[in-house]
């Protein structure tokens, strides 16, 4: 918590889910959060809870796929809010279905906001962060799907390879500039957290033939999941304990990611294809 207690964070994504728990947890930290999201009504309510709380929050509508918003972002929460010490890029969504059912625009949604907001953020706020010596930190989400291949979510699961591979070559690029000292790149990959993302996933459309049934068999079965999973203020609070530890992988469920790390590591040196798997 002492790593966390002041300065200002940044979240995108923050509307709800892992995100909004995040925020929370920042903001009795002690830290300003800048709460950022498409969804401005999700966003401006949490920053009345945050206030109501004794917190401190500000509350800016932003879609992540556009670059020139997360710029001005950046370029706004420096000048009017204070330098940035949490950059977290966490906005993502779901999407159901056959890899070959998917709609193109459902396709490229996803890729959109999933991988290139992550890109976007770390574009916009990395050289301001990087221009003073202040110890700062930049968590860029992947998922425990980062590690896994699953059905009916391929354009999921590829973007959160891709942001996980991301991340590991950004803390390589913070390294070899010789940032490495001060700023503390992490990926997060959480396991499940209660959020709206299965209700919002994408679908497919039956007028292109997408098999509808199969989308909505496993949107249930997702939704079965998130029956049981943590709380986002919990997960929260895991991912800013290992973080203040200094670890690169921030995992909500230290045991169940970790076993799908390994099996993905297993799979990958046995040179085995993928099992289907939950």
């Amino acid at each position: 918590m002492n790593s966390f207690s002041g300065g200002v964070a940044v979240i995108t994504g923050a509307g709800s889910g892992i995100g909004a728990g995040l925020a929370w947890h920042a903001a009795e930290s002690g830290m300003t959060v800048v709460l950022a999201d498409a969804d401005g009504d999700a966003i401006a309510a949490l920053r009345e809870d945050i206030h109501a709380s004794g917190g401190s929050a500000v509350a800016v509508a932003c879609d992540v796929r556009n670059p020139v918003a997360m710029q001005e972002l950046a370029d706004r929460t420096y000048r009017d809010v204070g330098p940035v010490r949490l950059l977290v890029n966490n906005a993502g969504i779901e999407q159901f279905g056959y890899l070959w059912d998917t709609p193109v625009a459902n396709w490229q949604r996803v890729l959109d906001v999933n991988i290139s907001g992550v890109f976007y953020g770390v574009r916009a706020f990395l050289p301001k962060m990087m221009a003073t010596d202040d110890r700062a930190w930049v968590w860029n989400l992947s998922s425990v799907g980062g590690v896994s291949s699953i059905a009916l979510q391929g354009p999921y699961i590829v973007s959160k390879h891709a942001v996980l591979a991301m991340t590991e070559c950004l803390y390589l690029d913070v390294e070899s500039a010789g940032h490495g000292h001060h700023i503390h790149v992490q990926a997060v990959l959480p396991g499940a957290v209660k959020s709206n993302i299965f209700e919002s996933a994408g679908g497919v459309d039956p007028a292109e033939g997408g098999d509808v049934a199969v989308v909505e068999a496993h949107r249930a079965a997702m939704l079965e999941i998130k029956a049981s999973a943590m709380d986002a203020r919990t997960a929260a609070a895991r991912i800013f304990d290992q973080a203040a530890d200094g670890r690169f992988y921030l995992l909500t469920e230290p045991e169940y990611v970790g076993s799908a790390m390994a099996a993905r590591a297993n799979v990958l040196a046995a040179q085995r294809p993928p099992s289907r798997r939950r």
